[in-house]
């Protein structure tokens, strides 16, 4: 009943940008988080950023100044915004969100491919 939706990946040179989306949808009262997480070939799967409903933010060394994660309360829709993206960026990355009581859900997936 609960789905969430990705979209915004895609192929991109290095240096460039893209905006991942996450819409939520179902029975929704109340959000305690909402993240992303990515996964690259051969990887574990590794917390990117992460917003809560105080709109308290965290964030992975390796993008902190570069992707800064924003929330539509309105619509239920998280964001990532990735600027300056480099190869190492390259990843499946993973919608998820957390209610307050517990339960948590993953989106599908969306892939980003930086490369030249």
């Amino acid at each position: 009943q609960v789905q969430l939706v990705e979209s915004g990946g895609g192929l991109v040179q290095p240096g460039g940008s893209l905006r991942l989306s996450c819409a939520v949808s179902g029975s929704i009262f109340s959000i305690y988080s909402m993240a992303w997480y990515r996964q690259a070939p051969g990887k574990a799967r590794e917390l990117v950023a992460r917003i809560t409903s105080v709109i308290s933010t965290s964030y992975a060394a390796s993008v902190k100044g570069r992707f800064p994660i924003s929330v539509d309360n309105d619509r239920n829709t998280v964001y990532l915004q990735m600027t300056r993206l480099n190869p190492a960026d390259t990843a499946v990355y993973y919608c998820h969100v957390v209610f307050p009581r517990g339960g948590g859900y993953w989106g599908q997936g969306t892939q980003v491919t930086v490369s030249s």
